[in-house]
């Protein structure tokens, strides 16, 4: 008997052009996953899809039109990975509404949007994963990612409560959260080296993540050994949270 095999699964994965979306999307597509990745940017989700041997669709899902191109490209998906680029920094007072509104809608709105599509079909087929990427921010604050904090604790919320309903219909809700991950998105963050040695002092590992090891925690909780894990938050942190 072969473990840890996702043959003839149908997987979407948003955000799957680059960084720990294209991760998981690699992780998947190792596990024997049929997958479709999503992107704003055809150019490099072309590269990606290429690469990985998937179909792809260029799709916001920010939109409810966007959504509703990345289900239909997908087909009967039994995995969801819901995968958001981050809100940018600001400082927390004075945050425009315009600014507000952008982040409920691409981080938060996104992933409710996504899981309504694809759970009547999971649920009729008793089966499914329902996995968002989020931050190890949503229960450890940053003080410059005030929008990012908030959405992505409604994610994990909303994904926790969501369990509690679809669990006995064979259908799983986790959240995986990545600490400080050698994304492009890091770089632009932490772009000044004295403060990325100040940050990497802090990680018990010494290290950065590596998006990799994000995806791989995902593709995990797509497996049907994790089907007794659900309504969890899995930090792939380097130990920070400790």
């Amino acid at each position: 008997m072969s473990l840890f095999r996702l043959d003839g699964r149908q997987a979407l994965v948003t955000g799957g052009s680059k960084g720990i979306g294209l991760a998981a999307a690699h992780a998947l597509v190792r596990l024997g996953a049929d997958v479709t990745v999503a992107a704003r940017g055809e150019s490099a989700l072309r590269t990606a899809a290429d690469a990985l041997g998937a179909r792809w669709v260029v799709a916001d899902v920010s939109t409810p039109e966007g959504v509703r191109a990345a289900v239909e490209a997908a087909g009967a998906v039994d995995i969801l990975v819901s995968n958001a680029g981050g809100p940018p920094p600001s400082r927390p007072s004075g945050v425009t509404e315009e600014a507000w509104q952008r982040g409920f809608e691409t981080t938060f709105l996104s992933t409710v949007r996504l899981a309504d599509a694809v759970l009547p079909g999971m649920r009729e087929r008793r089966w499914g994963r329902i996995i968002a990427v989020t931050s190890l921010t949503v229960g450890r604050p940053a003080l410059n990612l005030p929008v990012s904090n908030a959405m992505r604790a409604a994610v994990t919320n909303h994904l926790k409560t969501l369990a509690l309903e679809v669990a006995a219909d064979g259908v799983t809700c986790n959240t995986v959260a990545p600490g400080y991950t050698a994304t492009d998105r890091l770089k632009a963050l932490h772009a000044d080296p004295a403060e990325a040695e100040r940050l990497l002092a802090r990680i018990p590992a010494r290290r950065f993540g590596q998006p990799g090891e994000v995806g791989a925690a995902v593709a995990f909780l797509a497996t049907p050994e994790a089907g007794y894990i659900t309504g969890q938050e899995v930090l792939v942190d380097g130990g920070w949270s400790i």
